[in-house]
Parts: structure tokens; sequence; C-alpha cells
């Protein structure tokens, strides 16, 4: 059976882990509040770091965070962020701690002002999926004009670890755009998800787990 295509960026099927995030969630549409609050979170994260690196401690993470609740960690206080200072299982950072606590409140400030943080987020692009239908990994950009003008009204509303390059991180992962390679076997399966209107959760869903 001949092996399916991926793109480059893989690692040529060396990491069980990012085969996984690839061929399953990359660049298919999210909708669910929690998951997007996720991403925002992780991408920041990620900063300075490699995905890689971020995936291997995810599950870890959603145990710190209170499986990525933006109301839970909204609540966190100093003695919080205090503890995940001492948690071996995450990236331990006061700067980055600080301001997924910080993140989370504004989150909420965008859900009652929009509804939900998916109708939000989600005008960058349109309200659908960009396709850039690249032939290759260097051809990826590091930023695009979306991710410029969402970077610039996050700030504004007072987020933190929202560059233009973290931004466009969080809209490839959430599948605002669909940077797999076009001779990748995802690239048409993602594709064909966004066009019928397909998606990771439901629109502005808030899931409820147990903390």
């Amino acid at each position: 059976m001949k092996e399916k295509k991926r793109c480059s960026w893989t690692g040529l099927g060396t990491d069980p882990l990012m085969l996984k995030y690839h061929d399953e969630e990359w660049g298919v549409p999210v909708h669910d509040d929690q998951i997007l609050f996720e991403f925002l979170i992780l991408e920041g994260v990620q900063a300075g770091l490699s995905w890689q690196t971020v995936l291997r401690k995810r599950e870890n993470y959603r145990k710190a965070f209170r499986h990525f609740d933006p109301e839970a960690v909204a609540q966190f206080t100093e003695a919080d962020i205090e503890r995940l200072l001492t948690d071996p299982g995450i990236i331990r950072n006061r700067r980055k701690f600080a301001a997924a606590v910080r993140n989370a409140r504004k989150f909420l400030e965008i859900r009652d002002e929009y509804g939900s943080f998916d109708t939000y987020i989600w005008q960058f692009s349109g309200g659908r999926p960009i396709d850039h239908a690249l032939g290759s990994v260097g051809e990826i950009p590091a930023t695009s004009p979306e991710s410029d003008a969402m970077s610039r009204d996050l700030k504004k509303r007072g987020f933190s670890f929202v560059g233009p390059v973290i931004c466009y991180s969080f809209m490839q992962a959430v599948g605002m755009v669909n940077d797999h390679e076009t001779g990748c076997f995802r690239h048409e399966e993602v594709k064909q998800v966004a066009d019928s209107g397909g998606s990771a959760g439901t629109p502005g869903k808030i899931r409820n787990y147990p903390h």
C-alpha cells in the first residue's frame, strides 16, 4: 500500500504526535470557543519554542489550565500562577502564565460583546477558510494581512503574546487558512470539510468539563 504523502513539515513521519496532529487537526475549521481558546493559549506558549515541544506537553497543559475553560482560567490568582511555576509537566514561564490569565479575561469580554469568540475571530478571514494552495513548505508565509489585522485588534483589546506570527499560526491551527501543501492528502480533505460547512465543534459552544 502506497504511503500517504504529507506536508513536509511533519518531519518525514518520525513523530507520531506530529503525524496525528497533522492528519486529524491541523487546518480543520474550528468553531468551538473552548478549542479556540486552547489554541490561543498554546500558540502563545509556543513563542520561541517548537510546536513539537508544545504538543508533547499538551495533555499536561489541559490539566493545569482546567481543560482550557476560559471562565476557570480567568479566575486564576497569583497563587495559581505560583502553582503553575512548580508544575514540571508544562513549560514554566511566569510571563506566559500571566498572559494566559489576562487573555482568558479578555476572551470572555469578546464573547460577551459578540455572543461568541468564534463570531469575532472568524471575521478576520471573512467568515470562511482561506485556501492558499501552496506547493511546498517554503511557500508558507509567516504572516498575512489577516493575521496582521487580528494581531492589531487583539493587542488593542489587551491581549498578550498575539503578534502577527502567533496569530498566523493560530489561523493555520484552527482552519482559518488551509496551508496543507497541495500534494498532501489532507489538503483536499480539509478543503472539502470547509466547503461542506463542516467544522471541529459547534459555533460559540463552551464545553463543560469537571474541574
